[in-house]
């Protein structure tokens, strides 16, 4: 029996569990019971859903025992149990997520790191803290053959033949000094209750009562098994039962996290549909939550048998950050996974609930600010997704994101920002880039700021995306519907509703120079003209109306699109700004074309944008700098 090592990653993740996470020891037995809840979970869908599983006799359980002269702890279950090619998948590598990722999760909170163990899928590794060897006996629901897995968390494992009565696993610790603490029938009761108590299948404990005579010496004693977990579906009891501890106890074992969730909603549906469900908002986003291959958080049962957890289509995905559970009573037993995409019946429960959940967001906003700014926080951009992604949502998703403003503190909405608007201003205006501080300080805000127009402030960067999709944006007031364009101050022809007079002796007059600026920036520009906006600064640059901005293609390229035209700005100059006005008595051209360029790249870095030849910029900067201070 050769020992077999394990994948590097768990080496790794292991030496980590037993070393980093060491003061919060007592999850590996949530863990456990949380991996034979999930095999009896698939064997019972298999015995309902698949002819070759049905003779089998479902009579699920997980059973507790200890003993503390041995120093073990055993958990077993009667699951569906694994082979010995699952054995190594399963326990060998880390088949999702990696290490990695959760090494880039650590918080050095040992107990909010112990709960990234469950939502990393490597929950069986903690059982090292408070174990010096594990033993794994396991036979897979439909064949005659067990297994037993052996190691000490260290270097490697060994896998041998074994014998089990029934199907399932049974995992043997062999406890440490220190872990002997969980041999022990109050310890276990207490962490089943605290983790483990509304898991749907029952938990049994095994212990040695001992008995004693009237005087208090010890006679006897006899072993006892009882039932420690309440066991009950959660989500089908009725609400008056139920008390937010009871909700945030079933949130913490469902979601494998140690904080209580932002909020959550329990719904009962009865009529053409029946189906129950109880969803969760994390106080966190998952750590998942812009991962393209995220978790889904969302469980699906049919008359409380379990069907699926990685079913992304029981969501759609701008609600990915949802936690909770959907049982119908409509759903047939055996329904395929695949066949779940297209049932008529998931997909109303689905819209149903995206509406439900809507409501709750919207409650939220308007009478609970506290818990709304965290909401807004962690999930404002799948929000915006949202708008993007689900038409039917987008009236209510309108009136949910929220943005930054150049008028206000904090969040503001589109309902908020028209409750302000001058009587004549006909449109909503804002200016999107990457970041809040840089856009703040943008010069394309001169002439808006000096007006007291306000312009939100989009520093997401999928605003680019969303906002010009939208268009508009509608309120109904009583029998009258009143629309605004959306306008990016940061496109050409945002500034004609300035209210600036076209002052075409200006414009005559600073002919010359721009003329002077297009031949010297040549194709590096796609236009150069005389700016309404300006008030301070000497340029700036804009996007045409049909071009995408310099944000959008900065992005895309990073997001790996290769054919991408060159986007070519608009530069608008302040007429009135000394640097500007010199360049009308100047005929060197090797002056005019540093300070075009520099014009040209100081706006770019206003803005944002990276410039390309920084080095060469900043020669041209020294050699004006230089011949303003000989002329000084």
């Amino acid at each position: 029996m050769a020992q077999r090592q394990f994948q590097t990653e768990v080496s790794k993740l292991l030496h980590l569990i037993i070393h980093s996470l060491y003061s919060n020891r007592e999850i590996f037995l949530r863990e456990l019971v949380s991996n034979a809840s999930d095999a009896l979970d698939k064997l019972k869908y298999l015995t309902v859903a698949d002819e070759s599983y049905k003779a089998i006799v479902f009579d699920p359980r997980v059973d507790l025992s200890f003993n503390k002269d041995a120093k073990t702890l055993t958990v077993s279950d009667n699951g569906v149990g694994m082979n010995e090619q699952d054995l190594i998948e399963s326990l060998g590598t880390i088949a999702r997520s990696g290490t990695r990722a959760f090494l880039e999760k650590l918080t050095a909170d040992a107990k909010k790191d112990s709960n990234l163990i469950g939502q990393f899928g490597v929950g069986f590794y903690s059982a090292f803290m408070v174990a010096e060897k594990i033993e794994v006996i396991s036979r897979k629901a439909g064949e005659d053959a067990a297994w037993k897995w052996t190691s000490d968390g260290k270097e490697g494992y060994d896998i041998e033949s074994a014998t089990r009565d029934t199907q399932g696993t049974t995992v043997i610790l062999h406890l440490t000094e220190e872990g002997i603490e969980y041999a022990n029938r109050w310890s276990i009761e207490d962490i089943i209750k605290r983790y483990s108590n509304h898991v749907a299948f029952p938990i049994y404990l095994t212990y040695d009562e001992k008995e004693y005579d009237d005087k208090g010496k010890e006679k006897g004693g006899k072993t006892k098994t009882d039932r420690i977990n309440s066991g009950a579906a959660l989500w089908r009891r009725a609400k008056s039962e139920l008390k937010d501890e009871d909700y945030a106890e079933f949130y913490k074992q469902l979601g494998h996290d140690s904080e209580e969730p932002l909020f959550y909603t329990h719904t009962k549906a009865e009529g053409t549909l029946e189906y129950t469900t109880l969803f969760y908002i994390p106080k966190k986003a998952p750590f998942d939550l812009y991962h393209v291959d995220y978790k889904p958080g969302v469980k699906l049962y049919v008359k409380r048998v379990f069907i699926t957890d990685d079913d992304k289509e029981l969501m759609p995905t701008w609600l990915r950050f949802v936690r909770g559970v959907i049982d119908s009573e409509d759903l047939p037993l055996n329904v395929s996974r695949e066949i779940l995409q297209q049932n008529k019946i998931l997909v109303n429960i689905k819209n149903a609930s995206v509406k439900k959940l809507l409501s709750e967001f919207k409650n939220l906003a308007e009478n609970n600010k506290e818990k709304w700014d965290v909401f807004i926080q962690e999930y404002n951009k799948p929000l915006k997704e949202g708008l993007y992604q689900d038409w039917g949502s987008r009236d209510a998703l309108l009136e949910l994101v929220r943005f930054k403003s150049t008028s206000v503190e904090g969040w503001t909405s589109f309902a908020d920002y028209v409750s302000r608007m001058k009587s004549e201003q006909k449109h909503i205006y804002y200016i999107t880039g990457g970041d809040e501080k840089t856009l703040r300080s943008s010069p394309l805000l001169e002439a808006y700021t000096a007006k007291g127009i306000e312009v939100l402030i989009m520093d997401d960067e999928i605003d680019d995306i969303v906002i010009p999709s939208i268009g508009r944006y509608s309120k109904k007031t009583d029998d009258t519907t009143s629309e605004w364009d959306l306008k990016a101050v940061n496109r050409s022809g945002a500034d004609e509703e300035l209210g600036e007079k076209e002052n075409k002796e200006a414009e005559k007059e600073i002919k010359p120079v721009i003329e002077k600026l297009k031949k010297a920036l040549g194709d590096k520009v796609k236009d150069v003209k005389l700016s309404r906006r300006l008030h301070d600064s000497p340029s700036c640059i804009v996007a045409d109306e049909n071009d995408p901005s310099m944000q959008m293609a900065q992005m895309l390229k990073a997001m790996g699109q290769t054919e991408i035209p060159d986007i070519k700005p608009i530069l608008e100059i302040n007429g009135e700004h000394p640097i500007v006005a010199a360049l009308k008595t100047s005929d060197d051209e090797a002056h005019i074309e540093d300070v075009a360029i520099v014009l040209l790249d100081q706006a770019l870095l206003v803005e944002g944008v990276k410039i390309k030849e920084s080095a060469e910029f900043v020669k041209r900067l020294n050699r004006l700098l230089s011949k303003q201070a000989a002329q000084g």
